[in-house]
């Protein structure tokens, strides 16, 4: 599991407003967490486009546009991810950093 890449995930149990379902996520920790770590911290994706809104990154995934939700950013177990689907390419890398500085502040 590398940063930057697409896995399905199983986000229920929810509380509140967070965001649930088993969707799409972008691994947003360091590779050499991962390594180690028995949890990673993702951005899940929705289908729900919300061009203005900030705290979102739109890219393509599966061919369909949707949303990387930068504002439910979490920490998941590894068990909870089930399997690969893809990655971000490097442009979308580069303004996904940026959006995460933006929001949360610099390394």
């Amino acid at each position: 599991m590398k940063r930057y890449e697409i896995y399905y995930a199983r986000l229920e149990p929810v509380e509140g407003s967070e965001i649930g379902k088993t969707r799409p996520c972008v691994i947003v920790s360091l590779d050499v967490l991962n390594a180690v770590l028995p949890t990673v911290v993702v951005c899940p994706l929705t289908t729900r486009v919300r061009p203005s809104w900030r705290s979102r990154m739109q890219i393509l995934s599966g061919g369909k546009p949707a949303d990387i939700c930068v504002d439910q950013i979490r920490v998941l177990s590894k068990t909870r991810l089930t399997r690969k689907i893809g990655a971000l390419s490097k442009p979308e890398i580069a303004k996904l950093q940026q959006l995460l500085t933006e929001m949360y502040g610099s390394p």
